[in-house]
């Protein structure tokens, strides 16, 4: 039976306790990130009285947790000896783990990277693959190096994307089949040889955390609506509506409802508001490729929110440019 320690947090680290399990594999030790997040009194009362659900998850099947401030630490390395793990899983993980403590493993330090590698390194593929209108994605089991993604692949799989897709719904199947794929994996490496899979750098990619979410109705209606179902749920797309010379209000898009259909109207002009349902809060807007991008509005501060309906009945009108 491999015994097994997994690093992590959010959906990704619980799916791979669960495919853990599944794999009849033994966890012998946990470290959750809010070990590092918080200090030891901060984590406790966190505990108490506001407990996480990676909290909840660890507890409910009692694994036994590693108590250190972060992966890179002497307090990590000797419990990491004293555990003598097979395997360490990293789902999820800020600090870049040292070869030091990712040698350690008899078998291998294992990283779950959302993303067919060596495509879309880096930090939330899931907003990257949807902005970029991409068909496919996947999951990635790959050994840990030096560098960020790079190692070695053990497993991979690949996950349709949807047209309807937002970051939530995609991040929510890819970590259902890190589950299952995991699982495969661990029961591959206790009976056999696994020869990994050597990336090719001249198909790799690497994309930042995303810091530009404005849309632009210059670009075409599907580009927009892959910004705005690509940041949820994580932050909200925006634009700008003038509101006169010297005044602007920032209006946030909704990716539930967005729809795209033909231009129909008399308007040419991208930015060009050609539908108004205040009720519903919807405004029509025509984009660069002559297409009607229809989205869910509301006002970018939270405190504005409930004068949306107001907002659109005074200052959006049918054939203003936005």
């Amino acid at each position: 039976m491999l015994k097994v320690v997994i690093i992590g947090y959010g959906e990704m680290f619980t799916n791979l306790i669960a495919g853990t399990l599944d794999a009849n594999c033994q966890i012998v030790g946990i470290l959750r990130s809010e070990m590092v997040k918080y200090n030891p009194i901060q984590r406790k009362l966190k505990d108490i009285f506001n407990p996480s659900l990676d909290y909840n998850y660890i507890k409910s099947y009692n694994l036994p947790e590693i108590h250190s401030n972060g992966v890179n630490t002497k307090k990590f390395k000797n419990a990491l000896l004293k555990l003598n793990p097979d395997i360490i899983l990293v789902g999820s993980w800020g600090e870049k783990i040292s070869k030091e403590i990712y040698d350690i493993p008899k078998i291998a330090t294992i990283n779950a990277h959302p993303s067919l590698l060596p495509k879309y390194r880096g930090p939330n593929p899931y907003y990257w693959v949807i902005k970029n209108q991409e068909d496919v994605t996947g999951i990635t089991f790959h050994l840990i190096d030096d560098n960020i993604d790079t190692g070695a692949i053990l497993a991979q799989e690949e996950i349709k994307i949807f047209p309807s897709d937002t970051g939530k719904s995609l991040k929510e199947r890819t970590v259902l089949t890190a589950r299952g794929v995991v699982c495969e994996l661990l029961k591959d490496l206790s009976e056999d040889i696994i020869i990994p899979l050597q990336q090719r750098e001249d198909k790799a990619s690497y994309y930042s955390h995303p810091d530009e979410y404005e849309l632009d109705f210059n670009k075409s209606a599907e580009e927009n609506s892959a910004t705005i179902r690509a940041i949820y749920p994580w932050d909200e797309a925006y634009f700008y509506c003038y509101d006169g010379e010297y005044s602007e209000t920032s209006l946030c898009a909704d990716p539930q409802g967005l729809e795209i259909s033909d231009n129909n109207t008399k308007f040419t002009e991208p930015g060009t508001v050609v539908g108004i349902n205040e009720n519903q809060k919807q405004i029509s807007v025509l984009c660069g490729n002559n297409r009607v991008l229809t989205m869910h509005i509301e006002h970018c501060k939270k405190y504005d929110r409930p004068f949306t309906k107001n907002y659109i009945r005074r200052e959006i009108q049918i054939g203003k440019t936005i």
